[in-house]
């Protein structure tokens, strides 16, 4: 999967130069995230009670710690039998087998798969911004976007496991 995606060592290494970029901005970048999940009806609902509507406050709050920590084990780029388990425990917490059992709540019982591909873009490009703090010659940037795009697609192909018929994945 990391050469149909054309993920190298480059593109690691680029990963680990931005996590001490990163690091002092993610509570910034999840306001960011959340900012645009929250405006949107048809993905702020998986976090909702499906009989008031009302948001599930603990539920967001733990979801946006893990959220953080996986900004930490992204920029991280340690794809090791433990990473990549998890990759599959992710995707199964956003699908109809295990959604709601991690934190036992009552939310929908289902993230879309198409919401699962298509959040790739918010979630990239907002990055770049807080990637260009630094002050890192414009390539630089760019080398970090792009290896966060390689990265949160890998991820994203393997988080959709679980939506796949047997064989076909």
């Amino acid at each position: 999967m990391k050469k149909s995606v054309t993920f190298g060592e480059d593109d690691a290494e680029a990963l680990r130069a931005s996590a001490p970029i990163l690091e002092p901005h993610i509570e910034e970048i999840l306001d960011v995230w959340y900012g645009f999940v929250g405006s949107q009806p048809h993905l702020v609902r998986h976090f909702c009670d499906p009989t008031t509507g009302a948001p599930l406050e603990g539920y967001l709050n733990a979801v946006r710690r893990r959220f953080g920590q996986w900004i930490r084990d992204t920029a991280a780029a340690n794809y090791d039998q433990a990473w990549l388990d998890y990759q599959f425990e992710i995707g199964r917490r956003h699908h109809s087998s295990g959604k709601n059992t991690t934190d036992g709540v009552e939310a929908s019982p289902l993230i879309p798969l198409r919401d699962l591909i298509l959040l790739t873009y918010p979630i990239t490009a907002t990055l770049k911004p807080f990637l260009g703090r630094t002050g890192a010659p414009p390539e630089e940037i760019e080398r970090m976007q792009q290896a966060w795009l390689k990265s949160v697609l890998l991820q994203v192909t393997l988080w959709s496991h679980p939506y796949v018929r047997g064989g076909e994945f």
